[in-house]
Protein backbone atom coordinates (compact mmCIF):
# COMPACT_ATOMS: atom_id res chain seq x y z
CA UNK A 1 0.00 0.00 0.00
CA UNK A 2 1.06 3.55 -0.74
CA UNK A 3 -0.27 6.65 0.96
CA UNK A 4 0.12 9.67 -1.32
CA UNK A 5 0.31 12.86 0.73
CA UNK A 6 -1.71 15.90 -0.35
CA UNK A 7 1.42 17.72 -1.51
CA UNK A 8 2.25 14.88 -3.91
CA UNK A 9 -1.35 14.68 -5.11
CA UNK A 10 -1.33 18.39 -5.95
CA UNK A 11 1.97 18.22 -7.85
CA UNK A 12 0.66 15.21 -9.80
CA UNK A 13 -2.73 16.80 -10.52
CA UNK A 14 -1.24 20.05 -11.83
CA UNK A 15 1.22 18.15 -14.02
CA UNK A 16 4.29 19.92 -12.66
CA UNK A 17 7.84 18.63 -13.23
CA UNK A 18 7.73 17.45 -9.61
CA UNK A 19 4.42 15.75 -10.37
CA UNK A 20 6.14 13.85 -13.18
CA UNK A 21 8.58 12.50 -10.59
CA UNK A 22 5.71 11.65 -8.25
CA UNK A 23 3.97 9.66 -10.98
CA UNK A 24 6.79 7.10 -10.99
CA UNK A 25 5.88 6.25 -7.36
CA UNK A 26 2.11 5.95 -7.78
CA UNK A 27 0.66 2.48 -7.30
CA UNK A 28 -2.20 0.76 -9.06
CA UNK A 29 -5.48 2.26 -7.84
CA UNK A 30 -6.19 -0.80 -5.68
CA UNK A 31 -3.01 -0.11 -3.67
CA UNK A 32 -3.71 3.54 -2.78
CA UNK A 33 -4.33 4.25 0.90
CA UNK A 34 -6.27 7.50 1.33
CA UNK A 35 -6.81 8.98 4.79
CA UNK A 36 -9.93 11.09 5.18
CA UNK A 37 -7.53 13.91 6.16
CA UNK A 38 -6.09 13.82 2.61
CA UNK A 39 -9.61 13.85 1.18
CA UNK A 40 -10.36 16.96 3.26
CA UNK A 41 -7.17 18.74 2.16
CA UNK A 42 -7.71 17.79 -1.50
CA UNK A 43 -11.35 18.90 -1.51
CA UNK A 44 -10.39 22.22 0.07
CA UNK A 45 -7.52 22.89 -2.36
CA UNK A 46 -9.28 21.65 -5.51
CA UNK A 47 -12.48 23.59 -4.83
CA UNK A 48 -10.49 26.77 -4.29
CA UNK A 49 -8.04 26.32 -7.18
CA UNK A 50 -9.90 24.48 -9.96
CA UNK A 51 -13.57 24.30 -8.96
CA UNK A 52 -16.11 21.90 -7.54
CA UNK A 53 -16.41 19.70 -10.64
CA UNK A 54 -12.71 18.77 -10.58
CA UNK A 55 -12.84 18.34 -6.80
CA UNK A 56 -15.78 15.96 -7.18
CA UNK A 57 -13.88 13.93 -9.82
CA UNK A 58 -10.77 13.54 -7.65
CA UNK A 59 -12.74 12.69 -4.52
CA UNK A 60 -14.66 10.09 -6.57
CA UNK A 61 -11.28 8.59 -7.55
CA UNK A 62 -10.22 8.45 -3.89
CA UNK A 63 -13.41 6.65 -2.92
CA UNK A 64 -12.44 3.71 -5.13
CA UNK A 65 -9.16 3.45 -3.18
CA UNK A 66 -8.73 2.20 0.41
CA UNK A 67 -10.17 5.11 2.39
CA UNK A 68 -9.08 5.21 6.03
CA UNK A 69 -11.10 7.28 8.50
CA UNK A 70 -9.45 8.85 11.51
CA UNK A 71 -10.06 6.44 14.38
CA UNK A 72 -8.82 6.30 17.97
CA UNK A 73 -5.77 4.15 17.14
CA UNK A 74 -4.53 6.56 14.48
CA UNK A 75 -5.43 9.62 16.59
CA UNK A 76 -3.33 8.38 19.52
CA UNK A 77 -0.47 7.42 17.19
CA UNK A 78 -0.66 10.89 15.62
CA UNK A 79 -0.47 12.53 19.05
CA UNK A 80 2.74 10.57 19.69
CA UNK A 81 4.10 11.58 16.27
CA UNK A 82 3.36 15.25 17.05
CA UNK A 83 5.39 14.93 20.23
CA UNK A 84 8.27 12.91 18.75
CA UNK A 85 8.70 14.63 15.39
CA UNK A 86 7.02 18.00 15.95
CA UNK A 87 4.73 17.59 12.96
CA UNK A 88 1.58 19.67 12.52
CA UNK A 89 -1.60 17.79 13.36
CA UNK A 90 -2.66 17.04 9.76
CA UNK A 91 0.85 15.83 8.85
CA UNK A 92 0.98 13.69 12.00
CA UNK A 93 -2.36 12.08 11.14
CA UNK A 94 -1.16 11.30 7.62
CA UNK A 95 2.16 9.88 8.84
CA UNK A 96 0.51 7.87 11.62
CA UNK A 97 -2.03 6.47 9.16
CA UNK A 98 0.76 5.26 6.88
CA UNK A 99 2.62 3.67 9.81
CA UNK A 100 -0.49 2.06 11.27
CA UNK A 101 -1.32 0.47 7.92
CA UNK A 102 2.31 -0.37 7.07
CA UNK A 103 2.14 1.74 3.94
CA UNK A 104 4.85 3.70 2.19
CA UNK A 105 4.26 7.47 2.35
CA UNK A 106 4.99 9.46 -0.83
CA UNK A 107 5.23 13.20 -0.27
CA UNK A 108 6.72 16.44 -1.55
CA UNK A 109 6.54 18.00 1.91
CA UNK A 110 9.98 18.52 3.47
CA UNK A 111 8.44 18.22 6.97
CA UNK A 112 8.56 14.44 6.45
CA UNK A 113 12.26 14.35 5.50
CA UNK A 114 14.22 11.58 7.23
CA UNK A 115 11.14 9.89 8.72
CA UNK A 116 10.97 6.10 8.30
CA UNK A 117 8.86 4.74 5.45
CA UNK A 118 8.77 8.08 3.65
CA UNK A 119 9.68 8.67 0.01
CA UNK A 120 10.34 12.41 -0.29
CA UNK A 121 10.10 13.76 -3.83
CA UNK A 122 11.97 17.04 -3.73
CA UNK A 123 10.34 19.87 -5.62
CA UNK A 124 11.86 20.60 -9.02
CA UNK A 125 12.69 24.26 -9.44
CA UNK A 126 12.02 26.04 -12.69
Amino acid sequence: MVLVDTSAWIEWLIGSPTGDKVEAHLPEQADWLVPTMVQLELAKWLTREVGEDKADQVIAFTQVCHVVPLDTEVALAAAEVCREHRLATADAIIFATARTHQAKLVTCDAHFDDLPGVTLIKKVRG
